[in-house]
């Protein structure tokens, strides 16, 4: 036998069905803000790996910018988001030491 969701039910109420609407417009709008967030950090973590100093700390900059809206709209926890950028800064002045 298939294990197959059930399917969901459309809402009757008008209310409803404009929630469904604006559920789904939402969703793609926080999944592509949860991306760029993703990549903003990534990037950052990447030229750090590299040893690029410079790119580095020009990453960080716009990465903060980033994660600040990202968790202003509350897509993220806003104390993820300081974690994250904390641990990255921490990366970041530790690389700029080595060199």
């Amino acid at each position: 036998m298939m294990a197959t969701k059930p399917k969901k039910k459309n809402p009757r109420l008008a209310s409803g069905r404009k929630r469904a609407r604006q559920n789904i417009k939402l969703n793609a709008a926080n999944s592509s803000l949860r991306s760029k967030y993703r990549t903003a950090v990534k990037n950052v973590e990447k030229a750090v790996v590299a040893g690029d100093k410079a790119k580095a700390t020009e990453l960080f900059a716009k990465m903060q910018a980033v994660v600040d809206t990202i968790a202003d709209k509350g897509i993220f926890h806003k104390n993820k988001a300081a974690r994250d950028k904390s641990r990255l800064s921490a990366k970041v002045k530790a690389l700029a030491a080595a060199a």
